[in-house]
């Protein structure tokens, strides 16, 4: 089996998420640093445009979005599962409340409280990122408002743990704790005050030092370079099946583009090779990293013909 690598940078909550993955699995994995603000040749070399980090590589098969990424991971290495008790679907669904509103509330008060140390760049880029998603010029006066926000969520996992239990749900680590603590940390790091704001919580400090316990797994540094020179020296191997019952009615080999439908809109075209519910995957040529298919979760995408 090929070594994972993956694409990110330390400060991102979702490659965070993954990197406790990692640390729950007790895998080795290979880190490449992708650059912070477009252009990105080096990643967008493997994805075909997709912007977003994290990304995960394992030979030429390019995984996008933590979501999906957490699946894979789930599959070729199912123990200890991220799923404990049956939770797969319930974690999955999950994702979209720490994903979008617990992530808009945590990232958005964490820019907004420190706007004016951003980088001229960093800050266009930003605001180009996320468009209409969210405006990042407001998120200065907005900062009680966000405060209130995620104040209410986090909120949420202290009434989750108020019965005593160790992890949100029950005595075993797993995605759900993942979810919500990668954007906890993100408000402890990055906020002023951050502590008080949590202080009427008695059951959180526990539970943040035990989903940290994990760990990250065992991490080694390589370069964009090198992640492309193991692209060109692989074969994809993605599932190759089309579900013909699916109600875009796409076929083998057709030409798709395939686009995030919140923030981040760059679309990726390529030849479609995996359609079912809970995935898509396109193989794409490039001159630096050779054939790659470049896989999606279906939800949070759209897919077009051409």
């Amino acid at each position: 089996m090929s070594e994972i690598i993956l694409h990110h940078f330390d400060a991102s909550p979702f490659a965070e998420k993954l990197r406790l993955i990692f640390g729950l699995k007790s895998l080795a994995w290979k880190s490449v640093v992708a650059e912070l603000i477009m252009p990105k040749p080096k990643l967008t070399a493997l994805t075909g445009g997709y912007r977003k980090t994290p990304v995960m590589q394992i030979g030429a098969d390019i995984y996008c979005d933590s979501r999906l990424i957490a699946l894979e991971l789930e599959r070729r290495f199912p123990t200890p599962t991220i799923f404990p008790g049956g939770s797969k679907g319930l974690s999955l669904a999950l994702s979209s409340w720490s994903d979008r509103d617990l992530h808009f509330a945590s990232s958005g008060l964490a820019i907004g409280a420190n706007i004016h140390q951003f980088p001229a760049a960093l800050m266009r880029d930003r605001k180009a990122y996320f468009g209409d998603f969210m405006d990042v010029e407001k998120l200065e006066q907005d900062i009680p408002h966000l405060m209130t926000q995620l104040r209410a969520h986090v909120d949420l996992v202290e009434q989750q743990l108020s019965d005593g239990r160790p992890f949100l749900l029950g005595n075993e680590p797993g995605l759900v704790d993942f979810h919500a603590y990668v954007e906890v940390k993100t408000a402890l790091v990055h906020v002023p005050h951050a502590l008080s704001l949590f202080a009427r919580f008695q059951h959180l400090n526990p539970w943040i030092a035990r989903v940290q316990s994990q760990g990250n797994g065992q991490r080694s540094e390589i370069t964009s370079d090198d992640a492309h020179a193991i692209a060109r020296e692989a074969t994809p191997k993605p599932n190759r099946h089309v579900d013909h019952t699916d109600a875009l009615g796409l076929g083998e080999e057709e030409t798709v583009t395939v686009t995030p439908d919140d923030y981040g809109r760059e679309p990726v075209r390529g030849r479609l090779v995996t359609l079912t519910v809970h995935e898509v995957a396109i193989e794409r040529n490039d001159n630096v990293t050779g054939t790659v298919a470049v896989h999606f979760p279906r939800i949070g995408f759209r897919i077009e013909r051409g």
